[in-house]
């Protein structure tokens, strides 16, 4: 069933406040320079954090990226007054070096990445992204491409069950819910998030949902990661952004597990250090980090902020700025 609200009312932005703040210096700094700013968001999702940086910045040109074409119609919708200064775009965010050769933009000063499931994708019944009601077995985020979440647990074999759920979901019964989906399927194909739901309820100990929630949820993520090559997307995706940003840009990323958190760490940990040989005498040019780490460590959101929405409460952000030009890099 769908949720006919306004989009605002339908979606609270993570960290709102925090990501725009963050990206502010590089916006306003920019627009000093050269009359305007360019900023990419790259999980557009309903367009809550790009309304922010439009209504705040009247000289920002703002470029939204996403593979679901249902959220792009509707923050289409959502920044309609700031058309003139908007390019939404249906791509993965991994693309942004092609979006923007095909805009003819070279460099931007912010990029902004908000990762994982949207709450339009979660509040859509009809995507099965959510274990907590019965729906089809999908958990596409671009739904007019790729495999879904039925065509994996039907068709992967035992051993690649148990890889995916273990690896992607983290989960230490990842055997015994590979087994229990394997013997399931040969009576019946799995086209529903309810009875996979069930299938995995029966084989997990009651008493791991009481430290480590839903019993499905673990499985839940590793399928959506699977089904959308997310960490596969999100290790090509960085880089390419990184390498975006122009002297003194800005990126800012919000995670909400370790999978992806660690990938961000690692590419804004080694961009931010020099490359110079150990024991090299002189640190030359060339070995100088390229960004310098604004957060230490990651932020977390405030009790408040978990209060006015609770699907922020696992969000980790984390966020770089390019100190030195591309062109010495």
């Amino acid at each position: 069933m769908s949720d006919e609200r306004p989009t605002a009312e339908r979606h609270v932005p993570v960290l709102r406040e925090r990501c725009v703040n963050l990206l502010a210096p590089s916006i306003e700094r920019a627009v000093e320079a050269s009359g305007r700013a360019v900023v990419v968001d790259a999980t557009l999702g309903m367009g809550g954090h790009s309304e922010a940086m439009l209504r705040r910045f009247p000289r920002l040109h703002l470029i939204g990226i996403d593979r679901d074409e249902q959220a792009l119609a509707l923050a289409g919708e959502r920044l309609e007054e700031f058309r003139d200064r908007t390019d939404l775009v249906h791509a993965v965010y991994d693309q942004i070096g092609e979006v923007l050769e095909e805009l003819g933009v070279d460099g931007i000063d912010g990029a902004l990445f908000d990762l994982g499931v949207s709450s339009l994708q979660l509040d859509e019944r009809e995507r099965g992204f959510a274990y907590s009601y019965d729906a089809p077995l999908d958990m596409r985020m671009d739904t007019g491409r790729g495999m879904t979440a039925a065509d994996v647990v039907n068709s992967y074999s035992e051993e690649d069950l148990v890889r995916i759920i273990r690896m992607w979901g983290e989960e230490k019964f990842a055997g015994r819910i590979a087994t229990a989906i394997v013997a399931a399927r040969q009576a019946e194909p799995f086209s529903t998030t309810g009875r996979l739901v069930d299938t995995i309820r029966k084989v997990v100990p009651a008493a791991a949902a009481k430290s480590g929630g839903h019993p499905a949820k673990r499985t839940f993520q590793a399928l959506r990661i699977e089904v959308n090559e997310e960490l596969h997307v999100l290790e090509r995706a960085i880089p390419a952004a990184m390498d975006a940003l122009a002297l003194g840009g800005r990126m800012v990323v919000m995670s909400y597990h370790s999978l992806e958190d660690r990938i961000v760490k690692g590419f804004f940990a080694a961009g931010s250090r020099s490359s110079a040989p150990l024991g090299f005498p002189v640190e030359l040019e060339e070995h100088k980090a390229r960004f310098k780490r604004l957060t230490k460590g990651t932020e977390v959101p405030t009790e408040d902020e978990i209060k006015e929405n609770p699907r922020a409460a696992s969000a980790k952000l984390r966020a770089v700025e390019r100190i030195r030009n591309r062109s010495a890099s």
